[in-house]
Formats: structure tokens, C-alpha cells, sequence
């Protein structure tokens, strides 16, 4: 167990201004926010820092496009500055990614609204440091693109957003960044009971994941930001209450398909209209390989083992073809899947499309006091939302405080920039350049760090994994340093070779072998782990049931 850990268990004992549950990117950027303001903060998570939703998404930082056909100019304009905040801040994690928006004749849209959709776009990121759009006629965009459809092409625009390749690393930095502002951070640890006393939520019972221990958290003010697990965190709040809480959430799902480049695929990333029914998709370098998707359908499932079904996978396969004639795509050529669930707002009927993606405060008040939930939220804009969150929390505490994070950074800034910081750590880390390149890709300027301990000791220096340059120090840095807990953290959310097309498998039992005895696991428990973290494979490589009507 990491020195972090039992300094946060230790510290459950203590009152707290402000209890956070959920460890996502939204949930964590509150928490800092709240921590930099001088609020005594705890944050906990049911599982690790941003394995839900977080985790799940497109890994577009962006200012949402198509919000602009809801006229949804305001969301539109707080995304896009965001996106640049997190590209000034977080270069280390988040880089700019130009996309063609082609123009077809059968287009839902046409191609002058589409351009004045890119024109208005550009006017709402007046102070981006991204180029502003440029569009192309049918010839310069073959010239472009020679793999696209050419039947009823008549030209294409090119425009930027930016990408987070590795949206569990960002998720980890806003943890990093809340603990280092002075918040408790505790992953694992799940909320089973809201504590409340005369109307008033004072906290909540806490268990222990690992230990299986309850605590009883004691806080002035709570902040449900679950993402879609809102619901549940509130279905434990005392039984007889009158009424019963309201619905929050209604999530739809999003599916993501992983392949390898294939004929015909773009050198940038591609946002265009699926032909059956105008939905926006998206063909999204990434790692080396190509991001395809994704899907919007409403999920009433297990929120914990949401999955690709075949109707998705037959949807994005289907349209990703018919835009690249030539690639020919089936569904033997998927590396893997992966799914997230949207923690929209429960709005019963209706197209998806059009629930709203801004983020609502829900005041629980009359009816119980001191009690936020938080419905909707983006990667990008997770920032804002948490200044939106805090200011609400320091008025209802008396505490009036201004948010400072738009003028932070996350811990692995490197100040002279990514590039700069990448050829200096090559030279001085004593790596192979191929895994210092990795390491400063990964952690940014906290590759140092993650160097120095592999540099502290032989046993430490030992390649753990050949294919990818992992050495047992870096698996050593993410529990001591980043809070792993499990076999899993550390693959898929920290190393970052659980995005690997096996997944991760490769280099499970040498991986697992050194959490074995750095957590102090016995046999059982590291097979445990390791039967855990193939369960956890389901959902990117088996296709959710069919319903049975």
C-alpha cells in the first residue's frame, strides 16, 4: 500500500469543507480548484482516477462544432477557450490536430452552411493560438485526400482541434495537481451512504475497497460529480426521505473503434456526416493507429461493463467505408472497442443529439441542504465547470474566493516546451532514445523523476517489458508516486501500455510481478489481479448481448 494512501485513510478522521465523490476529470478539477482556494478537500473515487468516462471518450479537447447547429454559441466559445487553455498549460498532454470536413452533394448540411459554421468558429476562438480554417475545392481536396469517396465530392475545409492521445494521463495531472494544492485523494474508496442530519448532507460513509473498511467522512458541503453513477451515489441517501430524488441522469453511449492504418486512410483527422443518417463521425489518428467513431445511443445497462454492441460496430464500420472506398474495413481488422456512457441530463424521449452537453448544478435544496450534483461535463471543459462548481460551493460556505487555475499549470509543463524538454531529457536521462522519447511523451517533465528512480537501482532498471522499454522503476513510480492500487492502474492508466493493440497482455505477468512485491501481494492475490485485469479486457474485445425481446 503507497505512503499516499495511508496518509489519506488517516486523514478520513478529519471535518472537511468540502467532500468531493468522483475521481474524473471534472470531479478532480474541482477539487483543485477548491484546494487552491484554501478549502480543506477530499476527493474519492469508487475506482481509479478517471477509469469511467473519463477514460472513454474521443480524446478530442475541442470546442464542439456541431453545438454550433443547436446555436449553442456560449458553450461553443467557453469549449474553445478551454481548449486553448489546456494547449498553453498542458502542451505536454494536449497538441493541436488539424481535421478535413468534406463537402458531399448529398451532405444533410450544405457545404456554404458548413462554411459559415467553420467562419463563425474561428470568430468564437478569436485568441487561439491554432490556424484559423481554409477550405479547398474538389481537385486541391483529392490532392489532399486521395482515399476519400469521390462520388458527389465538392470540396473540403481544414480546420484545427487539438487531441489528449492519453486522456487517463490528464485525469492523473488534475489529481496530482488537486493533491499538490493540499486536497485528501483517495481512489478506491466508494460513497455506500449520504450522511444527513436534520436536512443537511454532512458526508458520508466511505468504504475502503481495498481493506473493505467503512468510514464515516464528516464535511460541511458535498459535491455529487459521479458522472453517471450520479444517481446511485444518491440512491444512498437516507431510505423514507419524501420525495424520492428525481432522475439526473439519462446517458447515451459512445462507441470507439481501434484499427491499423488501412488503404486509403487520411494523414489528418477526418469529421464528416454519416450518409444514413447525418450523424457526425470522426476517423482520428491515433498512436499509430486510427480512432473511428463514435456512436450516440441511449444506455440503460451496467454502467461498469458498458460494450461495443454489434449494431455499432456494423454502423461505424459501414460508414467508415463508405467514405474511404478502399479500406474495406470488417470487423477482423479491429484491434479493439472501448465504450463510455455520456452523463447527460435524463431527458425521456427524443433524439440524443439533442440533449444539451452544457453542465447543470443541480441544488438538492429544500429538500436536503449542502448537497451539489453535477450532470453533464466535457474533457475540455472541465476547468470551467469546476470554477463554476467551487464559486457555487464558497457561496453557499460564506467563503467568496476566486478561482486562480486559469493561470496554472499541470504538474508536467515542461516550461521550455514539449519538444525542447524531449531532446534535452533524451541527452541526459542515459536512456535508449526510443524510451525516453516514451517517457517524456507519458509524463512530460516528470519523466525526470520517473528516470531518476529507474537510474537508483539495479533492480530498478530492469527491463520489465521488451517491446515497449518499460523497466520495473517506472511500474514502481506509479504506485509510489501516482497512486496505483492495481494491476490495472498501472497498465492502463499510468504506463500507458494498456493501449497497446494486446491490450496491455504482453506484459502482464512482469508487470504484475513487480506490484507483487512492491504492494507486498501474495500468489493469490496476484493471480487475483491478473484474473481482474482480463475481466477488465471484456470490455474493449466482446460485443455486449443482444437484448433477448
Amino acid at each position: 500500500m503507497s505512503s499516499y494512501r495511508d496518509h489519506s485513510l488517516a486523514r478520513l478522521r478529519h471535518d472537511f469543507d468540502l467532500l468531493v465523490i468522483g475521481g474524473g476529470v471534472n470531479g478532480l478539477g474541482i477539487a483543485w480548484d477548491a484546494a487552491d482556494r484554501g478549502l480543506s478537500v477530499l476527493v474519492i473515487e469508487k475506482g481509479d482516477w478517471g477509469s469511467g468516462t473519463s477514460s472513454w471518450s474521443s480524446r478530442m479537447i475541442h470546442g464542439g462544432l456541431k453545438y454550433l447547429e443547436k446555436l449553442d454559441l456560449g458553450l461553443v466559445r467557453e469549449s474553445l477557450r478551454d481548449r486553448e487553455w489546456l494547449l498553453r498549460h498542458a502542451p505536454h498532454l494536449v497538441t493541436p490536430l488539424p481535421f478535413a470536413l468534406p463537402f458531399y452533394r448529398n451532405n444533410t448540411h450544405h457545404r456554404l452552411k458548413l462554411r459559415a459554421g467553420m467562419l463563425l468558429y474561428d470568430v468564437l476562438s478569436f485568441d487561439k493560438s491554432l490556424p484559423t480554417h481554409r477550405a479547398y475545392g474538389r481537385e486541391k481536396t483529392t490532392a489532399l485526400l486521395p482515399g476519400l469517396s469521390r462520388d458527389g465530392l465538392q470540396g473540403s475545409a481544414v480546420y484545427y482541434d487539438a487531441q489528449v492521445e492519453y486522456a487517463e494521463r490528464l485525469s492523473v495531472e488534475i489529481m496530482l495537481a488537486a493533491r499538490g494544492a493540499g486536497a485528501v485523494t483517495l481512489n478506491f474508496a466508494e460513497s455506500t451512504r449520504l450522511r444527513v442530519q436534520h436536512g443537511r448532507v454532512i458526508g458520508a460513509s466511505v468504504r475502503d475497497a481495498v481493506t473493505g473498511t467503512v468510514h464515516d467522512v464528516s464535511a460541511r458541503f458535498t459535491v455529487n460529480v459521479a458522472g453517471p453513477w450520479v444517481d446511485e451515489v444518491l440512491s444512498g441517501l437516507p431510505s423514507g426521505s419524501s420525495p424520492a430524488p428525481r432522475r439526473l441522469i439519462g446517458g447515451t453511449k459512445g462507441t470507439h473503434l481501434v484499427v491499423e492504418p488501412f488503404p486509403g486512410s487520411p494523414g489528418c483527422a477526418m469529421y464528416y456526416e454519416a450518409l444514413s443518417d447525418g450523424r457526425p463521425l470522426m476517423v482520428i489518428p491515433w498512436l499509430g493507429r486510427y480512432l473511428i467513431g463514435s456512436t450516440d445511443k441511449r444506455f440503460e445497462g451496467d454502467l461498469d461493463m458498458a460494450a461495443a454492441d454489434q449494431e455499432e460496430i456494423d454502423y461505424i464500420l459501414a460508414e467508415t467505408n463508405r467514405l474511404f472506398p478502399a479500406a474495406n474495413l470488417s470487423e477482423d481488422g479491429i484491434l479493439y472497442a472501448y465504450t463510455g456512457v455520456r452523463p447527460l441530463p435524463y431527458v425521456p424521449s427524443g433524439e440524443p443529439g439533442d440533449i444539451t452537453r452544457r453542465h447543470i448544478l443541480h441544488d438538492h435544496r429544500p429538500q436536503f441542504d449542502g448537497l451539489l450534483s453535477v450532470v453533464g461535463g466535457k474533457l475540455t471543459t472541465f476547468r470551467t465547470l469546476a470554477e463554476h462548481a467551487v464559486d457555487e460551493v464558497g457561496r453557499r460556505l460564506g467563503r467568496r474566493t476566486t478561482s486562480r487555475t486559469r493561470g496554472l499549470d499541470l504538474p508536467g509543463r515542461p516550461p521550455e516546451g514539449p519538444e525542447e524538454f524531449g531532446r534535452a531529457f533524451e541527452r541526459e536521462s542515459g536512456l535508449p532514445a526510443a524510451e525516453a522519447h516514451r517517457l517524456a511523451r507519458v509524463y512530460g517533465a516528470r519523466a525526470r523523476r520517473v528516470a531518476a528512480l529507474i537510474a537508483s537501482s539495479e533492480a530498478l532498471s530492469r527491463t520489465v517489458d521488451p517491446v515497449s522499454g518499460l523497466r520495473a522503476g517506472e511500474v514502481v513510480f506509479a504506485i509510489r508516486e501516482e497512486e496505483a492500487v492495481s494491476l490495472a492502474d498501472v497498465l492502463a492508466r499510468r504506463t500507458m501500455i494498456g493501449l497497446e493493440p494486446d491490450l496491455g497482455q504482453g506484459a502482464m505477468d512482469a508487470v504484475a510481478a513487480v506490484c507483487a512485491a512492491e504492494l507486498g501481494w501474495d500468489d493469490a492475490e496476484t493471480a487475483r489481479q491478473k484474473a481482474a485485469y482480463l475481466r477488465y479486457l471484456r470490455r474493449f474485445l466482446e460485443l455486449e448481448p443482444t437484448p433477448v425481446i
